[in-house]
């Protein structure tokens, strides 16, 4: 089992960047792999980036690909999200998931999750 914690989310103008980490706990955290998820009000969770477990294997949704940049370091037990050139219409919460096997890019492949971290651009 994982538990999971996102943090660095914020207030941001649009065109700016955030970092956003992900921080798991247990000694299996490089059995897992990754990914990011957001959740805008009233919309379903939609995918943003995974991982896999070595590190080697990415992939991005379309709607941010191009401005963000997924990456992990399995001795630190972390996963990150660059962001860049955000937009107004990248407001929502975003959740890092674990799973065991390889990526895949829908939410109901994971099997654990974080409380998220609100990311908020201003126009």
């Amino acid at each position: 089992q994982v538990q999971l914690v996102e943090s660095g989310g914020g207030l941001v103008q649009a065109g700016g960047s955030l970092r956003l980490s992900c921080a798991a706990s247990g000694r299996t955290f490089g059995s897992y792999s990754m990914g990011w998820f957001r959740q805008a009000p009233g919309k379903e969770r939609e995918f943003v980036a995974a991982i896999s477990v070595s590190g080697v294997v990415t992939y991005y949704g379309d709607s941010m690909k191009g401005r963000v940049i997924i990456s992990r370091d399995n001795t630190k037990n972390t996963v990150w999200l660059q962001m860049n050139s955000l937009k107004p219409e990248d407001t929502a919460v975003y959740y890092c998931g674990a799973r065991a096997g390889a990526p895949v890019v829908h939410y109901g492949g994971y099997d654990y999750w974080g409380q998220g971290t609100q990311v908020t651009v201003s126009s």
